[in-house]
């Protein structure tokens, strides 16, 4: 199947500094170009992407009074029932219906006796897990290690495309936030109206995204002239994109791109998002060049997440988080 997106070969990362410059400059082409991109030989296993997805399909398969019994907590975990989100904070397209999806999230492990518990910082708390669905919180839990390493595998790629010095960004994702969401987007009529999505026509809040498709297609990007485009499904690859933190931390350079979701492929389509983010508590501040006025001010991760968490999840406005 044809690309419809710019392609970033993970491969050239054995060859040392040759190869690091080397997927740094495709980066860099990509994100600024786009915003989006197919990630390519990145060492995932094609066992583990498969049973996240067999997973993800049992979870979604069970009855939805079993579901709610895992109904999202105030740490934000747990299930998400269809059309209990609308992106109320997007600047693309106002939000007139809730998106058509149902999901089940897992974030990053806060273990008992975490500091950031006692601390009460935002979302440090635990993750739910689903009774009778044999082998999902295992196959989850594998899944979402994998994704956080090849995340991390980038980070040297990002200092390198932004000419920061070596391990510079480590200290900001020592403690990373992280969101796995196992998307499950039911078939929509093919005569659906033109405001209905599975997904709103939305960016991303934070600093990567790297999400695994089925084949059923429905995912497209706006490119910066305002066409839409298709990312065609492309097997063994993740569609990797960059958030509006990241926009905000490169000074504009890299984009953060609109996209969407209509499942029109008459079956079920089901996704899974992996989003990798800084510390709650990093201070993200633009990065610029001697003599270049930064365009944004510094901000606290946290507080700028929260703010967007808040807006656009039924079940933050109906249950205030405890002070």
């Amino acid at each position: 199947m044809a690309a419809t997106l710019p392609i970033i070969d993970m491969a050239p990362l054995v060859d040392g500094e040759a190869g690091l410059w080397r997927v740094a400059a495709t980066l860099c082409d990509a994100f600024e170009k786009i915003g989006f991109a197919y990630v390519v030989n990145h060492g995932v296993p094609r066992d583990l992407v498969d049973r996240a997805f067999a997973a993800s399909r049992a979870f979604h398969a069970q009855p939805v009074e079993r579901k709610l019994a895992i109904r999202m907590n105030e740490w934000h975990r747990g299930y998400m029932p269809f059309a209990s989100s609308k992106i109320v904070t997007s600047s693309i397209q106002k939000a007139t219906r809730p998106n058509q999806s149902e999901s089940f999230m897992m974030m990053h492990e806060v273990p008992p006796g975490d500091p950031r518990i006692a601390d009460r910082v935002p979302l440090a708390g635990p993750n739910q897990w689903p009774a009778g669905v044999p082998g999902f919180r295992e196959a989850t839990v594998a899944y979402d290690d994998a994704m956080r390493a090849l995340s991390l595998r980038f980070l040297p790629v990002f200092e390198k495309a932004l000419g920061l010095g070596a391990g510079s960004l480590a200290p900001l994702f020592a403690q990373p936030t992280t969101f796995l969401r196992m998307l499950h987007y039911p078939p929509q009529p093919p005569d659906s109206p033109d405001d209905l999505f599975g997904s709103q026509p939305h960016t991303d809040y934070g600093f990567i995204t790297l999400l695994v498709q089925d084949d059923a297609g429905g995912l497209q990007v706006r490119t910066r002239a305002g066409e839409w485009i298709d990312a065609t499904p492309m097997p063994g690859s993740f569609v990797m994109n960059v958030g509006d933190i990241t926009q905000r931390w490169t000074n504009d350079r890299f984009v953060s791109t609109p996209h969407r979701v209509r499942n029109l492929s008459g079956r079920d389509r089901y996704s899974i998002p992996y989003f990798f983010d800084p510390n709650m508590d990093a201070t993200i501040a633009c990065i610029v060049d001697a003599g270049v006025v930064p365009r944004h001010a510094p901000v606290v991760f946290g507080e700028y997440l929260m703010h967007r968490i808040d807006a656009n999840y039924d079940y933050r406005r109906r249950q205030p988080v405890p002070a």
